[in-house]
């Protein structure tokens, strides 16, 4: 790896890390943009469910008053469930379609809720109802790194504060992203290059995370509110982008 690989590895952990520490989700979303730029596909993909793992886990305590599993518990099994599946998938279904249906509802989704006055809040829904959303979160964490926007994006719709948001989405996406990291490692995707790629990254993750903590205190419910829906926004481009 060469000197620039190794910066360019660098710059996406710490913004990857900033990120997912502010908002509790969204390190590949900015990650991917610098380290498509230096390493494989692949390698950019199995570095991004490590990196995450270490941010996510790194952040929770901070949030973990408000974690309640009555909530969290059948969102994340249903979404274990979902994991291998969406591997499964990943060989079946036209990726350019996936990625372009996904990334035009979620640019509808988040430019709506930005553009209305009052934020419409769903009081419907259970642990069927959660453990549904889990079930697609797990099978889209399988199938392309994405288990965040399904459990954002109900997370938001249920109109709680940004404490009881990051306390359903980031102890899920933890757990999902923890099987997909694992799910990598036991398909033989851990290589002597991506342990190197690791060991650069990891660092600059931990403590873009540890900034992005920081700035996550002084946000208040509206303005999380916001830079939760522009990076879904965000996220819904790059997928639209990816399609073309």
């Amino acid at each position: 790896m060469t000197l620039a690989a190794a910066l360019t590895v660098l710059a996406g952990a710490l913004v990857g890390g900033f990120v997912s520490g502010l908002a509790g989700f969204g390190l590949g979303l900015v990650a991917l943009g610098f380290w498509l730029h230096a390493v494989t596909p692949a390698e950019a993909t199995a570095l991004v469910a490590f990196c995450s793992v270490l941010a996510q886990a790194q952040t929770l305590p901070a949030i973990w008053h408000a974690v309640e599993w009555r909530r969290v518990g059948p969102m994340l099994l249903a979404g274990l469930v979902g994991v291998p599946l969406g591997a499964l998938l990943l060989t079946r279904l036209d990726m350019e379609v996936f990625r372009l249906g996904t990334g035009l509802f979620l640019i509808a989704f988040s430019g709506f809720l930005l553009l209305v006055r009052s934020q419409p809040a769903i009081h419907w829904g259970g642990t069927a109802a959660n453990a549904a959303v889990g079930f697609v979160g797990g099978v889209m964490g399988g199938l392309a790194g994405l288990s965040g926007p399904a459990p954002t994006a109900w997370a938001t719709l249920r109109g709680w504060s940004k404490h009881e948001r990051r306390g359903v989405f980031q102890p899920f996406n933890l757990g999902i992203l923890a099987a997909v990291a694992l799910w990598n490692l036991l398909s033989g995707a851990a290589t002597a290059e991506l342990a190197l790629l690791s060991a650069v990254a990891l660092p600059g993750t931990f403590l873009g995370a540890l900034a992005g903590a920081a700035a996550y205190r002084r946000l208040s419910d509206r303005r999380f509110h916001e830079v939760v829906l522009v990076l879904l926004a965000f996220s819904g481009v790059t997928l639209v982008w990816a399609a073309f």
